[in-house]
């Protein structure tokens, strides 16, 4: 890949408009979400992830040398296939290894759904003949056939954003290891305001709300982070973290499914891989990749 030169205004630049624009969409989004319009702050949720993008466009900043337009299947198929797969064998892993460490939370009865989505989500289910448990192996077969690459589409925008400039910029100020660190926190603080006002990913009433939740959440973006630049270095494509990106978000869904109702300081360990101890299998093989970088 090219190698680009820091370009410390430009970094700025595109720092205060991705924040500045995300936070009041966040704000904004939590407002919904407390007057009964949390399907309408989902979708806006789902279109902030082109912030980053815009971001880059309103500083004047380029990706150097970032392939979008095609994949290049023959080239690039054995990142795509680790794009796709690798988000659902290291979550599986860390779900078996959640519920091992708490196995009355292992449940199949609906009870999360019912919980969270009403007892009508699963009188819904029933009418259309759908029992939990093929609802459960639907989500399982989404994760890894066609979700990746409908969810990709929204986190092109971010990546375009955050691996496509951003961790370039940094990483050739601070090296990789520094780089992808600081990148991590960096995207890890703009969801900060979800965390603190809808309690996203890890909800309310855990030990240290909300700041211990944001930091935990740097944490799993600091590994998941690497991850995706890891992809992107590998191809030069930005579809290859864009895909992984969107492979995670599919499957962090599906161990909610199968835990049983919970609240407080559990949700700060799993089963969703942005738990500490179900976010073992994807810090530890980013830590793997840190150890082996140059610099």
């Amino acid at each position: 890949m090219q190698t680009v030169e820091f370009n410390k205004p430009q970094v700025i630049k595109y720092l205060a408009y991705t924040f500045g624009i995300a936070y009041i969409i966040q704000i904004a989004v939590a407002m919904l979400y407390r007057n009964g319009g949390s399907a309408i702050g989902q979708m806006i949720m789902a279109a902030m992830m082109f912030v980053p993008l815009l971001g880059v466009k309103l500083s004047g900043g380029k990706a150097e040398g970032m392939e979008w337009k095609k994949l290049h299947i023959r080239r690039n198929y054995k990142t795509i296939l680790l794009a796709w797969f690798l988000p659902a064998i290291l979550t599986a892993i860390g779900t078996a290894l959640y519920f091992l460490v708490f196995p009355g939370h292992f449940d199949l009865t609906g009870a999360y759904l019912a919980d969270n989505g009403g007892q009508a989500a699963l009188d819904q289910l029933a009418a259309q003949g759908i029992s939990y448990r093929t609802y459960i192996l639907s989500s399982i077969l989404a994760c890894v056939t066609y979700a990746p690459l409908i969810n990709s589409v929204f986190a092109f925008g971010e990546e375009v954003g955050w691996r496509g400039f951003l961790y370039p910029q940094l990483k050739s100020k601070y090296g990789h290891k520094k780089g992808w660190l600081l990148g991590g926190i960096i995207w890890g603080a703009w969801h900060w305001p979800l965390i603190w006002l809808i309690g996203y990913e890890y909800g309310f009433g855990y030990f240290g709300f909300p700041v211990v939740g944001m930091l935990l959440f740097c944490v799993f973006t600091v590994g998941l982070g690497i991850l995706c630049d890891w992809l992107y270095e590998r191809s030069g494509n930005i579809w290859m973290p864009a895909i992984l990106h969107g492979a995670i978000n599919a499957a962090a869904t599906v161990p909610l499914v199968m835990c049983s109702v919970y609240s407080g300081t559990t949700r700060l360990l799993g089963p969703a891989p942005n738990g500490l101890i179900a976010g073992l299998p994807i810090l530890a093989f980013a830590a793997v990749l840190a150890v082996r970088s140059k610099d």
